[in-house]
């Protein structure tokens, strides 16, 4: 089969009604959190991607018992001492989110194990998480990089410490970790997605926290045990962006996406979009075990204009500013993101990656280290073939590209590589993209 997509012309006009797959944050959550208890635990709607089956398969490897059908997962934990086994080596695959959220649930793990990624993964930083481990009484034979070698310890104290990045993946480490110690840990953290804390809230986990306007102060105590978490999973805010971004591009055309996670620390891109003039309206709110769900309805947007994007969005759009510097490059004027260091730690250097991508279209950038000036232009006719490689097989550089191609007016056509990469969160976006053709 074909790794590669050839595209030579933009979208026709469209009024669909979608689905997309569930939400990857709270599909690898619940693998994990699962396996904590010995009851068996169900979810519907879970994201079959590449990185909730390699978080699936280390679970299996520390004791688990997991039943997959195409409909729902059922998982039988092993409770709070997983299976100590020698020489045990954990892949994670292509995820940050598993691999450093693992971490913490093994810090009591009482054998040395090995945890392993793909290349990208294994050029990202694990210090964000391994020195707060070190501080419950954890050790590392090597602590920065993948392969990372570490050992639990039989007796994880509670810590107090200061997660000042806007890491979500590093705040859930240190309160999963936290649920093994013996006494109250104490988090004072940087802004980030919150989805932990609610299921934590839902499994009557003791949890304090208090909200204060750039950083959340969280208490949580150890347990002995956890409830099992049967869970609905809704739709990915991640995925459905590069459709509303398609729709937001396109012609005279209408999408309505069904069932979305629009949890707020998750719609930074929602708030800078319509701060664009983007036409983006959300429909039948409602509360599911402490998230947010409702559908989302997007139009058509004409007369984009560009934005001075403020940093309080960067935690809750983090994972979408590709398809937003999309919008910005179609917008009048010139945009500016700042504060934007965190989007190099992610499979690829983003940063980096959407200006090159911005570049070999023909639209002007001004790049530094964490901050990036797109030079909007609203008629822009990208003037020559675009080839699209050697982007770190990073999933959301991929998609991004199908999303340009498809709406950006082209004298040349486009040729995108490694399509596999989609796999590791969106393995049915092609498939779903098709519907529009």
């Amino acid at each position: 089969m074909k790794n590669f997509i050839k595209i030579s012309r933009v979208i026709n006009p469209f009024d669909k009604t979608i689905y997309v797959e569930g939400d990857k944050s709270l599909s690898i959550r619940w693998v994990l959190l699962s396996s904590l208890s010995k009851k068996k635990s169900v979810a519907h709607n879970l994201l079959f991607s590449e990185d909730v089956k390699s978080a699936i398969a280390c679970i299996k490897k520390l004791g688990a018992k997991v039943w997959l059908s195409k409909k729902k997962c059922k998982i039988r934990g092993v409770g709070f001492n997983y299976q100590n086994k020698k020489n045990l080596v954990l892949n994670a695959g292509n995820s940050g989110t598993l691999g450093r959220l693992i971490l913490g649930l093994l810090v009591n793990y009482k054998n040395n194990f090995k945890l392993i990624g793909d290349k990208s993964l294994s050029k990202r930083d694990f210090s964000r998480v391994s020195t707060p481990l070190k501080k419950f009484g954890a050790s590392f034979s090597s602590s920065k990089m993948l392969p990372l070698t570490m050992k639990g310890t039989n007796n994880p104290k509670p810590i107090q410490y200061l997660e000042n990045k806007g890491s979500a993946q590093c705040k859930t480490s240190i309160m999963f970790a936290a649920l093994k110690s013996n006494g109250i840990t104490k988090i004072k953290a940087k802004k980030s997605r919150n989805h932990t804390e609610l299921l934590l809230k839902y499994l009557k986990v003791p949890l304090k926290i208090k909200e204060y306007k750039n950083y959340d102060y969280i208490e949580i105590k150890g347990v002995k045990k956890i409830n099992p978490l049967n869970y609905k999973i809704p739709g990915d805010i991640s995925s459905c962006s590069f459709f509303i971004v398609l729709t937001i591009l396109s012609k005279n055309s209408k999408l309505l996406i069904k069932n979305i996670n629009i949890n707020p620390s998750r719609i930074g891109i929602i708030h800078i979009l319509k701060k664009m003039g983007a036409l983006i309206f959300i429909k039948n709110k409602k509360k599911y075990k402490g998230e947010m769900i409702g559908d989302i309805l997007v139009k058509s947007s004409k007369n984009l204009k560009a934005i001075k994007c403020p940093s309080k969005y960067n935690s809750s759009a983090i994972d979408e500013f590709l398809v937003i510097f999309l919008v910005a490059a179609k917008s009048k004027g010139i945009s500016f993101f700042k504060d934007l260091a965190e989007l190099n730690q992610k499979e690829s250097p983003r940063l980096k990656m959407g200006s090159k991508i911005l570049n070999s279209m023909g639209i002007k950038t001004s790049l530094t280290k964490n901050s990036i000036k797109i030079y909007g232009n609203p008629n822009h006719i990208v003037p020559k073939n675009i080839l699209v490689s050697n982007f770190l097989k990073d999933h959301r550089v991929c998609m991004m590209s199908v999303v340009a191609a498809l709406t950006f007016k082209s004298e040349g056509d486009w040729i995108i590589k490694d399509l596999d990469s989609i796999k590791t969160s969106f393995p049915s976006f092609l498939k779903t993209i098709k519907k529009f053709m």
